[in-house]
């Protein structure tokens, strides 16, 4: 399967470097680039690619709001977005993951680690390391006051509850099999259902939900 990509960035040469690199891969192809919100939303889509890669910091409307509207759009929903950074610690980065983004990416990230998240996010996985887990939570533990449980978070199983929780720590599906003594296909089953139920894009949506709802192992 040839996974098709948008780039979204307003600096040329972050477009030509990641373009260039892509182009070596047989099972990548990008299928347009735009420098600006206002293009990138003409060219997603136009394209209807399977991943964009977005620049969190644009000029109006920026990479947020960008996927805040691909997100919203019923006709878009199969398209995930990865959203590009220069900093580990952008504010943008919880609210990128609370509106849906499938994780983000520093822009200096090793060749390999971009090839690979392209392929991840494609595959319906998730860019969201434990450190960056680590750091949602702590962001959403300063803000409890305004945080929200999922309103069906009810129709999970006590199953479904517990997986869900060892998610939001930031583990595979591997590790909480190992934890929880079961396959990772049945951690993967309950995954699965969780996300139906609850509505969530992608695991990284699915960690936001959990986070926001209290869940903990």
């Amino acid at each position: 399967m040839t996974v098709r990509v948008v780039l979204v960035d307003d600096q040329a040469l972050v477009r030509v470097g990641l373009r260039t690199l892509f182009a070596s891969e047989p099972d990548i192809e990008v299928v347009g680039e735009a420098a600006g919100g206002i293009e990138a939303l003409a060219v997603v889509a136009h394209t209807r690619p399977d991943v964009v890669l977005c620049d969190i910091r644009m000029p109006a409307p920026d990479g947020l709001e960008v996927l805040r509207r691909i997100t919203a759009d019923p006709a878009l929903r199969d398209v995930r977005v990865v959203m590009l950074t220069t900093f580990e610690l952008d504010e943008y980065v919880f609210d990128a993951l609370h509106a849906g983004a499938s994780g983000f990416l520093l822009k200096d990230a090793e060749p390999t680690a971009l090839l690979d998240a392209v392929r991840v996010v494609a595959d319906g996985g998730s860019l969201l390391a434990p450190s960056v887990t680590r750091r949602v939570i702590e962001h959403f533990a300063h803000t409890q006051d305004t945080a929200q449980p999922h309103p069906r978070i009810g129709e999970l199983t006590a199953r479904e509850r517990e997986v869900v929780a060892w998610v939001a720590t930031g583990r595979s599906n591997k590790e909480i099999a190992d934890e929880l003594v079961v396959s990772p296909d049945t951690v993967r089953t309950h995954v699965s259902r969780a996300m139906l139920k609850l509505g969530a894009r992608d695991r990284a949506q699915l960690v936001v939900f959990a986070i926001r709802s209290g869940l903990q192992p």
